[in-house]
C-alpha cells in the first residue's frame, strides 16, 4: 500500500516537472532560432527575485491567480468546465466598486458586505449556466463562453455615465470607494509597496477548498459525481443538485478573486481593470493538479513571470522581448496537457504490470497448494 502511494505521489509531481521542464527546453528552442541567447532571460527574470519590491508584486499578483484557479478547481473536480471566470470575475469587481462607491457603513460592516455582493453576484452569474446545464443540457462550456460576452456588454452599459459611470481623464470609472471599504495591508515601505489585506482570504479559502473536497460528505459527494454521475446517482446523490451547486460555488470564489486588488489598491473599477484573469486561472489550475499547495505553487510561478518579464526590457547589452515570459505560459498550458497524458499513460502502464504480476503470483500459489494436496 505504502508502495502504490508512493507511486501516486510520483505521478502527481511528475506532470508538473515535465511540462516546466519541456516549456523551458522549447522556450529556449525559440531563443536559439531567433540568434538569441537562450540563458541569460532565465537569469535577468530571476535576478527580479531578489527585489523587495518585485517580490510584493508577485504575491500580491499570484492572489488574484490563486483565488481565480481555486473557482476553476472547483469545476474541474465536479468534471465541469467553467470557463466563464473571466466574466464572473470582471462582473462581480464592477458591481462591488458601485455598491462600495454608493454605501457607507462602518468598517467592520461594509467589508463583509462587499465581499458578500462579490461572492453572489458570480454566483449568480455562473448559476444561469448551472441553470441551462441541469434543466436543458446546454455544454456550461458554450454558455459560460457566451456569458462572458454578454457580461462584458454588462458592465459597458452599467459603467455608462449616465448609470454609474465616472469620467476621470479618458478613463471611465465607477467612482472612488468609500474609505471604509478599504483593506489595509502590509505596508513595506515607500520604496517596497503593499501586500494586499486580502492575500490572507486567498489563504483562508485554500484552506477551506482542501477541508471541504477531503474532509466533509459534500466534498465527497462532488468528487464522486465528478467521477460518474450515474455511479453517484446510484449511491442516493442528486446529480442535478451537485451540479447546479458545484456552478453556484466555482461562480462565487471567482467573484471574490477580483476584490483583492480592488479593496487593496484600485478602489474603483475602471476600464484598465486587468481583463483575461480567468482563462489564466485555467492554465494554474491544471499545472497545479487542481490541488490547492500545487495551485500555490502554479500561481506563484505565472506571477513571477508575468512581474520578472519587464526586466527583459531593460537588459544590456542586448535586451529580450518580455513576450519571452507569455510565450513560456503558453507552452506550460500546452506541455502541461501532454505530460499529464503521458504520465497517466505509464501510471496505467505500471499498473497493469503490478496486477498481472499479482495475478501471477496468486495463480502460482494456487497450482502449489493443489500439488500439495493432491501430495
Amino acid at each position: 500500500m505504502k508502495k502504490f502511494d508512493k507511486e501516486r505521489a510520483l505521478l502527481a509531481v511528475a506532470g508538473p516537472v515535465l511540462a516546466l521542464v519541456a516549456a523551458i527546453v522549447l522556450t529556449s528552442i525559440v531563443l536559439i532560432a531567433s540568434g538569441k541567447n537562450p540563458f541569460e532571460p532565465y537569469r535577468l527574470m530571476l535576478e527580479q527575485v531578489g527585489f523587495s519590491d518585485i517580490q510584493v508584486l508577485i504575491i500580491n499578483q499570484a492572489s488574484l491567480y490563486y483565488i481565480a484557479a481555486l473557482a476553476v478547481a472547483l469545476g474541474f473536480r465536479m468534471n465541469l468546465f467553467n470557463i466563464g471566470v473571466d466574466g464572473q470575475y470582471r462582473l462581480a469587481a464592477m458591481m462591488t466598486a458601485v455598491v462600495g462607491a454608493h454605501v457607507a457603513l462602518p468598517s467592520f460592516l461594509q467589508v463583509p458586505m462587499l465581499l458578500l455582493v462579490g461572492l453572489l453576484t458570480g454566483a449568480f452569474w455562473a448559476g444561469i449556466a448551472g441553470v441551462l446545464k441541469v434543466t436543458r443540457g446546454v455544454s456550461e462550456v458554450v454558455s459560460t463562453i457566451m456569458l462572458n460576452a454578454i457580461a462584458t456588454s454588462v458592465i459597458g452599459y452599467l459603467t455608462l455615465t449616465d448609470n454609474f459611470g465616472v469620467l476621470v481623464g479618458d478613463n471611465i470609472t465607477t467612482g472612488v470607494m468609500k474609505e471604509s471599504g478599504w483593506v489595509p495591508g502590509i505596508n513595506l515601505g515607500a520604496d517596497v509597496g503593499e501586500i494586499y489585506g486580502l492575500v490572507f482570504l486567498a489563504v483562508l479559502l485554500g484552506i477551506g477548498y482542501w477541508l471541504v473536497l477531503n474532509r466533509t460528505r459534500f466534498g465527497f459527494d462532488l468528487r464522486a459525481t465528478g467521477a460518474s454521475e450515474t455511479a453517484a446517482a446510484a449511491s442516493g446523490v442528486d446529480a442535478k443538485k451537485m451540479v447546479f451547486t458545484a456552478m453556484l460555488i466555482s461562480g462565487g470564489v471567482a467573484g471574490l478573486s477580483g476584490l483583492p486588488l480592488l479593496l487593496g489598491d484600485s478602489h474603483t473599477y475602471a476600464l484598465t481593470f486587468p481583463a483575461g484573469l480567468g482563462f489564466t486561472a485555467i492554465g494554474i489550475a491544471l499545472l497545479g493538479r487542481n490541488n490547492p499547495g500545487g495551485i500555490a505553487l502554479a500561481a506563484l510561478l505565472w506571477s513571477f513571470l508575468d512581474k520578472a518579464s519587464p526586466a527583459l526590457d531593460y537588459a544590456t547589452p542586448v535586451a529580450y522581448e518580455k513576450e519571452i515570459a507569455t510565450i513560456m505560459q503558453g507552452l506550460i498550458v500546452f506541455a502541461v496537457v501532454i505530460s499529464y497524458e503521458a504520465v497517466r499513460q505509464w501510471g496505467l502502464r505500471r499498473q497493469q504490470k503490478r496486477v498481472g504480476a499479482e495475478l501471477a503470483a496468486a495463480a502460482a500459489g494456487n497450482n502449489n497448494h493443489k500439488k500439495e494436496v493432491a501430495a
